[in-house]
């Protein structure tokens, strides 16, 4: 078998082959070890570890994961943030909702190395010291939560809503939950939370506890 003997144009060859099929950021982000399909021209990464950057609450997290690995496994078992949970682990329940880019998703339906180069925001990262941030006060306040398993989900769901949304309706708050679930059905109370650290506490205090 032919050797190679300049490794180094292959390797230039390959960035611009990733660049032109607009993979290179992939293949940067795992530290060069990603390869390329030469039909599909996909990157190719692991079986095994390979290493990722990944930004977690405004800090960099370097880590070394299998591809398959979610982003939730990877926050919870690699970077040892455990706020947000593990429920259903199919994207149903909610509870591992993390914030991307702005926008809300199920962490344990994510790949960790989808997400390399995108803002990840974890309840971990909400609090300022021991100062709460007022969407996890107002369910403090509001007494949101009875086993907890939820709760962090939940929080996550209504920071990307207020942040979005300053003054939302009931309407728009129930939208912007209903991707989450609480098995011990305090959902008035989540409700009434929701509204409060959205400065709706004048529509809060019209919900009707059960």
């Amino acid at each position: 078998m032919a050797k190679n003997k300049d490794p180094e144009k292959i390797d230039r060859g390959r960035r611009q082959f990733l660049k032109a099929t607009g993979m290179a950021p992939l293949a940067a982000g795992v530290a060069g070890a990603a390869v390329v399909d030469a039909q599909s021209g996909a990157a190719i990464v692991g079986p095994g570890e390979v290493p990722i950057e990944l930004m977690v609450n405004g800090r960099r997290v370097a880590l070394r994961v299998e591809p398959r690995m979610t982003l939730l496994n990877a926050i919870r078992n690699k970077a040892d943030m455990t706020g947000n949970k593990r429920g259903c682990d199919r994207g149903v329940c909610g509870a591992c909702t993390m914030i991307i880019d702005g926008r809300t998703a199920y962490s344990c339906s994510t790949l960790a190395i989808e997400t390399v180069g995108k803002q990840i925001r974890t309840v971990d990262g909400l609090a300022d010291g021991a100062k709460l941030h007022p969407v996890q006060q107002a369910f403090c306040d509001r007494d949101a939560l009875m086993c907890g398993f939820c709760t962090p989900g939940f929080v996550m769901a209504t920071v990307a809503l207020v942040e979005k949304t300053p003054k939302p309706t009931p309407d728009q708050v129930k939208k912007a939950l209903d991707g989450n679930i609480c098995r011990c059905g305090t959902f008035v109370r989540i409700m009434e939370a929701a509204l409060t650290a959205t400065s709706g506490a004048a529509a809060a205090r019209g919900v009707t506890r059960g």
